[in-house]
């Protein structure tokens, strides 16, 4: 099998996939391997580490059809130190043997059969919906940051998608902040839900245009979703467990209501963040009916900060406290100049949502408080 392409095109689409590649404590050796199938005049790149597959396709000219598993790294690391130009691999497919032919050199390496290599899982009586990229870029942002780390919460190392009749709502958790983000402008058809893992999640987001807004075809049973968009298909394997009862820990009762300058708050938070405990990352709140007294301390190292910052506020005075480092990762994500935090008590969680709204948007993050005092 011989079949040809350019340095950049295959650099390119290699780069692409390759997240999805089983890192060298893998126990298969084939997964540091990518799968070349080459069929009429189109070659497919496959990379996984089981739970996730990635796959490209790219048009290429070629003699004949097979398959071949190549190894990564050396691969791309040629492909790096090249030249764009044309180069041809000329495959035996009898004895694995690779040759690379560029225009001043040849290369040689050995793969293994295409046939070893792990086949892209199937879907069974599979649901279907189509999301624009934009849309599915958002969401991956605003709550991907809150996904757990906790081995022993798996239900939490993942984005929950809900789809029903009202539209599609993701959420994220690690038990110290939550996010629900909701699209009222998506219909799933029939009611299902789903948790997908983080990598997973993040190898779509990298993969999704940065300026075109293009539909992703997305598809799911009860074991693995599907995405496809523009001859790149990502195949992600589902967490198995109940995602924690979310709607039950958001408060519906908060009676204080403080809207503040996102970006004041924002470098407020991370000067304050400096002089705080890197432990908690604990900063006090003090909120009057137009002011905000923020106090950090670390009694260790004897460092204190205090700042004062304008707001609005509805509702009684109340003093709490919060992770500064949380806070901050939140409003990464909220993007409207003013934001709005809700709040009932000091020992309850609070709310911090965007201060004006997206059509067909509902974004709600939650953060829970720490115990004040030091």
């Amino acid at each position: 099998m011989i079949f040809t392409i350019s340095t950049s095109t295959l650099l390119k689409q290699l780069q692409l996939i390759s997240g999805a590649l089983g890192g060298s404590s893998s126990s298969l050796p084939i997964l540091e391997n990518f799968l070349f199938q080459v069929e009429d005049g189109v070659l497919t790149l496959v990379a996984t580490d089981l739970e996730t597959f990635m796959s490209s396709e790219v048009d290429v000219m070629a003699d004949s059809d097979g398959d071949i598993a190549m190894p990564a790294k050396i691969l791309m690391d040629m492909l790096k130190s090249l030249p764009e130009q044309p180069i041809s691999f000329h495959v035996d497919l009898d004895t694995c043997a690779i040759s690379i032919m560029s225009q001043t050199g040849k290369y040689k390496l050995v793969g293994e059969p295409g046939g070893d290599f792990p086949e892209i899982p199937e879907l069974e009586s599979p649901e279907e919906l189509e999301i624009s990229s934009s849309i599915l870029t958002t969401a991956i942002e605003k709550t991907l940051f809150a996904v757990g780390t906790d081995e022993f919460r798996p239900a939490m190392m993942g984005v929950y998608f809900r789809l029903d009749e009202t539209g599609v709502t993701f959420v994220s958790t690690d038990a110290h902040k939550l996010v629900k983000y909701k699209r009222t402008d998506i219909t799933g058809g029939k009611a299902a839900s789903f948790i997908l893992p983080k990598k997973a999640l993040s190898l779509l987001k990298n993969s999704l245009p940065s300026k075109d807004d293009i539909p992703v075809d997305v598809s799911y049973d009860e074991s693995n979703v599907f995405f496809e968009m523009a001859g790149v298909r990502l195949v992600g394997r589902l967490i198995e467990a109940r995602f924690p009862d979310y709607e039950a820990v958001i408060p519906n009762d908060n009676t204080i209501e403080v809207r503040v300058n996102r970006g004041d708050f924002q470098s407020a938070l991370k000067r304050l963040a400096i002089f705080s405990n890197k432990t908690t990352y604990q900063v006090n709140f003090t909120i009057g009916a137009t002011e905000m007294e923020l106090l950090s301390k670390d009694l260790d190292f004897s460092n204190e900060a205090t700042e004062k910052l304008d707001c609005q506020r509805n509702g009684e005075d109340i003093e709490i406290a919060f992770n500064a480092k949380f806070l901050l990762e939140i409003l990464n994500v909220l993007k409207t100049e003013e934001v709005v935090f809700e709040m009932s008590e000091p020992n309850r969680a609070g709310l911090l949502v965007p201060g004006a709204k997206e059509e067909h948007e509902e974004l709600l993050m939650l953060i829970m408080p720490i115990m004040l005092g030091y």
